[in-house]
C-alpha cells in the first residue's frame, strides 16, 4: 500500500527538505530553518515506529524512510557548508562515505543481489547527525546560544561521523562475505528487510 500513516508522515518530512533549503539559502531565515530541520531530524523514528505499531509496513515506507534520511542529510550539508556554518573537510568525509557505499551497491547489484539489511549502527549515526546539525545552526544563528549549542553541536556531528564510517566498514565486511561465499546467488525476495543502508 500507499497511502498508510507512516509513508504519509515520511512524505511530509520530505516536503520540510526543500523548505529548509527555501529558509537557510533564501532568506537566510535561520531560526525558522533551525524549527524545519530539528522537526525533520527528530522525527526520523516516528514513521518506522507507526509503522511497526500498526502493521503498516510496506516495501515503499522501507525505500522510502532511509531515502528521506539521506536526503535530509546531504541537503544540509550542501547548504550548512554554502552557509559556512560546516568546513568543506566534514563535508567530504560524508560524501567520501556515500561514494563507498555506492560502490557496495553496485558490486552486489551485478551479482544478482538486492540490498543489505539497514544496521542499526547506521541509523544511531543517522540520528545524530541529524540531531547535530540544527544544533549547530542555532550556534550560527545566535549568538547567546553559541557558547553551549557550538560544542554540542561539533561532539555531535564527530560522534555521527565516525559512527557513520564505522557502519560503512561493517557494510564493506558483509558485502565482502557475501560476495565471497555465493557470488551470483541472487537474495532471497522474501527478505522484507532489504533496504538502503545507512
Amino acid at each position: 500500500m500507499v497511502f498508510t500513516i507512516p509513508n504519509l508522515i515520511s512524505f511530509v518530512r520530505l516536503l520540510g527538505v526543500p523548505l529548509f533549503l527555501y529558509l537557510l539559502l533564501g532568506p537566510e531565515a535561520d531560526g525558522a530553518a533551525v524549527v524545519v530541520l530539528a522537526i525533520g531530524g527528530t522525527t526520523d523514528w516516528v514513521d518506522g515506529y507507526v509503522a511497526r505499531r500498526l502493521g503498516q509496513v510496506s516495501r515503499l515506507g522501507e525505500l522510502l524512510d532511509p531515502a528521506v534520511d539521506r536526503l535530509y542529510i546531504l541537503a544540509t550539508l550542501i547548504a550548512l557548508t554554502i552557509r559556512d556554518v560546516v568546513p568543506w573537510q566534514f563535508t567530504a568525509a560524508l560524501l567520501a562515505r556515500e561514494v563507498v557505499l555506492l560502490g557496495c551497491l553496485a558490486l552486489l547489484r551485478r551479482q544478482g543481489y538486492g540490498p543489505l539489511p539497514v544496521h542499526y549502527v547506521g541509523k544511531t549515526a543517522t540520528f545524530i547527525i541529524l540531531a547535530a546539525f540544527p544544533v549547530l545552526l542555532l550556534a550560527e544563528a545566535s549568538a547567546g546560544a553559541a557558547p553551549i549549542a557550538f560544542p554540542i553541536g561539533w561532539a555531535l556531528a564527530w560522534w555521527g561521523l565516525v559512527l557513520y564510517w564505522v557502519a560503512a566498514a561493517l557494510y564493506v565486511a558483509q558485502v565482502a562475505t557475501l560476495l565471497r561465499a555465493a557470488p551470483g546467488r541472487a537474495v532471497n525476495d522474501k527478505n522484507p528487510r532489504t533496504t538502503n543502508p545507512l
